[in-house]
């Protein structure tokens, strides 16, 4: 009999083939490990009826030997922020506690195309504005692994921290997330996860609930390499409804197999050295770097000069376009509404007030404030400007190398109520995952070791727009090396 809590979505599919077990089954098993982990808060809508509904489909496939999607029979979580025709979808907020969409995401509808099973909607800080899974109107998510000192219940990371929670407990197979400016790559790595932002423009934004329009991309949270590749394939293509959906064609993933690291150049840069670097991080990071040489590759010294600058770049763009994106929640067309009815103004105020939580507020402030008469040019202009020089030094640095290799977050997993107080020590969780985020280009989390907690510590892989199979390649030399 199959161990089903051993089990990746390639194994998997492999076992659903050979006729093993079936997606009932496997989907029925997921159901009971998600009942028993209540406790862990990941999701804000279970789906178990339609799960097991497109779990026999898939095995009435299956068994006539039709042609089979790519994730045929495949038990998967969605992010709460990804629109599902009929089923809730929040995005974390209480303004929208009870909308239900009458259409379908792009890359929801890619994924059940591809035989994808729906288990449930994950739980997301509030319009994934956060880094620790703590602002959701729907309570904090718990990350399932334990440091060996203490017992404290631990962050899993944001804003896609449900996600990355259920797939770190065992409740599905993958899930999705969303990355603005590190909201799939911090949370894996904090749950010791494969997290995979692809190119802008790879996966369509249509239907997404958007907080950042021009950074905002869909990608997948895995247990594998090889399992991210397979999510993405599922998630990718061109869509006409979104007009910064990239045409570019879409190459077989999995191909990255076929990659030899033999001779590719290795970027490191000497800005990421940041100080506050948890040392065991830096270590990890050296670690990556001798894996790398191992097999032949070679390392060179890079230069990012304005990576400083990027955080504070992010801090301005990103919620002056949430400014924008999140006016539309006014308590008229959808969504909660306050009981204010004085006056038609009155309502909009209320409405926003109780419906919005305090850090969607506090972000709402800031944009609108740089975005705002007489300082429009002196912020949101110079950090537009700002984000051209951050993406000029990484077209600069891929002259030199073909990869770059730095640490996903400064530090690891950490208990929840701590950093919380203040919010700017919060942000600077995204230091090391928002320069890419700006400059649109894929990255990837993995986990390489563990520290003296037995906590993940997580390497990021920046590549070349469009080059997502070269930073899978890279990743899988992680995994192959690193042991466990």
């Amino acid at each position: 009999m199959t161990d089903f809590s051993k089990l990746n979505i390639t194994s998997a599919l492999l076992g659903l083939k050979n006729k093993d077990f079936k997606s009932v089954e496997l989907t029925e098993y997921f159901i009971n490990q998600i009942n028993k982990k209540e406790n862990l808060n990941c999701f804000i809508t279970k789906t178990f009826d339609k799960a097991i509904d497109m779990a026999k489909k898939s095995d009435e496939k299956i068994i006539k030997n039709r042609e089979l999607g790519s994730l045929e029979g495949i038990p998967i979580t969605m992010k709460d922020l990804f629109c599902t025709k009929d089923i809730r979808t929040t995005a974390g907020s209480k303004i929208l506690d009870s909308f239900i969409p009458f259409y379908e995401s792009t890359v929801s509808q890619n994924l059940w195309n591809s035989g994808a099973v729906l288990l449930g909607k994950t739980n997301m800080d509030e319009f994934a504005m956060g880094s620790a899974n703590t602002t959701s109107f729907f309570g904090n998510v718990i990350n399932p692994l334990k440091s060996k000192n203490n017992d404290k219940d631990l962050v899993p990371g944001g804003s896609s921290g449900g996600s990355a929670s259920s797939v770190a407990a065992g409740l599905c197979l993958a899930a999705t997330g969303s990355d603005t400016g590190g909201s799939i790559r911090q949370p894996a790595s904090f749950c010791g996860l494969v997290g995979l932002k692809p190119t802008y423009g790879r996966c369509s934004r249509f239907g997404m609930v958007a907080f950042a329009s021009s950074l905002d991309q869909a990608g997948p949270i895995t247990l594998t390499v090889e399992d991210s590749a397979r999510m993405l394939q599922s998630m990718v293509s061109y869509d006409s409804k979104d007009s910064t959906s990239s045409k570019k064609e879409i190459e077989n993933l999995l191909d990255y197999k076929k990659s030899d690291l033999k001779g590719k150049r290795v970027g490191v840069p000497k800005e990421y050295l940041l100080d506050g670097l948890n040392p065991e991080i830096k270590k990890a990071w050296d670690l990556g770097i001798s894996w790398f040489k191992s097999v032949g590759s070679e390392i060179i010294e890079i230069s990012l000069p304005n990576t400083e600058s990027a955080l504070p770049t992010y801090y301005i763009i990103a919620p002056a376009e949430a400014s924008a994106n999140l006016a539309r929640y006014d308590g008229i067309r959808y969504g909660f509404r306050a009981e204010e009815k004085s006056d038609l103004t009155r309502l909009y105020e209320e409405t926003r007030a109780q419906g919005f939580g305090k850090e969607v507020k506090r972000r709402l402030m800031i944009g609108t404030y740089v975005l705002s008469a007489g300082y429009y040019d002196a912020y949101y202009l110079k950090a537009l400007k700002v984000r051209k020089l951050i993406s000029d030094d990484f077209s600069k640095a891929f002259e030199r190398c073909d990869i770059i290799l730095t640490p996903t977050t400064p530090n690891v997993a950490f208990p929840i109520g701590e950093k919380q107080t203040d919010p700017i020590e919060m942000y600077l969780n995204d230091v090391l995952t928002v320069p890419a985020s700006l400059a649109g280009l894929p990255a990837i989390s993995i986990s390489a070791c563990l520290n003296s907690d037995s906590l993940p510590i997580g390497l990021q892989i920046i590549g070349k727009p469009f080059e997502e199979s070269s930073i899978l390649s890279a990743a899988s030399l992680i995994e192959d090396l690193r042991g466990f």
